[in-house]
């Protein structure tokens, strides 16, 4: 393996959103830097859900309502 090619691999520290923090190793920064997420698993729709809404453009949702009513979709 070549010399100082690689990145410095460190220990950092993460700082969730709820405030609580864990130690990692990365590339970020330096060594003892923190990183402050604006953005986690604990606040983001994709992990929790989120707020999902259907809107009916052109009556397409209802017109997929009416087609597939049989099939117990509400």
């Amino acid at each position: 393996m070549k010399n100082d090619i690689h990145p410095d691999y460190h220990f950092i520290k993460v700082l969730m959103t709820d405030g609580t923090e864990y130690q990692t190793r990365s590339t970020y920064g330096k060594e003892g830097d923190t990183l402050q997420l604006d953005i986690d698993s604990k606040v983001h729709p994709a992990w929790t859900g989120g707020e999902q809404k259907l809107l009916d453009r052109g009556g397409r949702l209802s017109r997929f309502n009416k087609k597939f009513e049989g099939f117990g979709f509400k």
